[in-house]
């Protein structure tokens, strides 16, 4: 019993973590704007602007430091799941051969997931005029294989029930739709091309 409750505690923390973590706070009008204006391209917008909001003041109106701060933002929050999953399976809290196998299947799809957002982020670093076409090519087929990766973890658990696995569920639903806002702010630099990089 008491095994059980350090475990719910561990995993409280680890959730406390990442709600800490995730809230951006937003100040002036015109940093409100800049996120709105931003975030109208994604799917899940209400998302987009709560957690890119601190970005509002550096990012301004740039499509390129928008990607690049949705991206950061989508491997910290890949790297808060992967995480809190680990502790799950290290404390056994996942009951069921059938669940405990999905929870490692989605751990493995979680560590590819930020295999591929630190790849992204590696070439939102370094984007060039004279490779430009070429690394939005590779920045949004490695977005799409991370969307890929939080999808599958969630087909792992279809059909399954329990506190545990809803947990599971909502934590990775929600980091799939802020990859998915990642990917909508990488097209949208990839379709205003050239001109929204600076000039060395």
């Amino acid at each position: 019993m008491k095994m059980a409750f350090s475990n719910y505690v561990l995993a409280f923390i680890l959730l406390a973590i990442c709600l800490i973590t995730s809230v951006q706070l937003v100040s002036g009008n015109g940093n409100q704007n800049n996120v709105q204006k931003a975030c109208s391209v994604t799917r899940y917008q209400d998302l987009c602007i709560h957690s890119l909001a601190s970005f509002s003041r550096s990012a301004k109106s740039s499509p390129s430091r928008w990607a690049r701060a949705a991206v950061s933002v989508t491997l910290g929050e890949a790297k808060c799941v992967a995480q809190y999953l680990l502790a799950l399976q290290k404390h056994s809290r996942i009951k069921g051969r059938r669940s405990r196998v999905a929870l490692s299947d989605c751990i493995d799809c979680f560590q590819n997931a930020i295999d591929e957002l630190h790849k992204s982020l590696g070439v939102l670093r370094s984007l060039s005029r004279t490779t430009f076409d070429t690394q939005m090519g590779d920045l949004n087929t490695w977005l799409s294989a991370a969307l890929t990766n939080g999808d599958t973890c969630l087909d792992g658990f279809e059909g399954q029930r329990g506190r545990q696995v809803k947990l599971i569920h909502n934590k990775v639903l929600k980091a799939t739709h802020i990859t998915s806002n990642a990917l909508a702010l990488a097209n949208k630099l990839a379709a205003t091309g050239l001109e929204s990089l600076p000039h060395s």
